[in-house]
């Protein structure tokens, strides 16, 4: 008994941990000359930026609709040429409401 609750233990961590890392959040700036250089807070994730103009967050950040996420970071930023929450990407037409909606 007590290996079979074992074993499901260390499956829901498995199921767990898989979950996690889907839920990536990332942006790739408009305008190159705006990407940060240093870390940026946005509602508890911590933006980091690459050469290639891509930001990654780290953290979970606020649970929230990948729209108000990325008018939040439009505010903060700039213009995004793609956006993804949580695992969520923005489609072309609801990047181009946040890019608007956010200036």
């Amino acid at each position: 008994m007590r290996i079979l609750t074992a074993a499901a233990v260390i499956g829901l961590a498995i199921a767990g941990s898989a979950t996690a890392q889907t839920r990536t959040s990332s942006f790739t700036l408009q305008n190159t000359a705006m990407t940060p250089t240093e870390a940026v807070i946005i509602d508890g994730a911590s933006w980091r930026c690459g050469d290639d103009n891509v930001c990654v967050a780290s953290g979970r950040g606020a649970e929230q609709p990948a729209t108000r996420a990325c008018r939040r970071v439009v505010a903060r930023v700039g213009a995004l040429a793609s956006f993804t929450w949580q695992g969520v990407t923005l489609s072309a037409d609801q990047l181009a409401t946040c890019n608007t909606a956010a200036a």
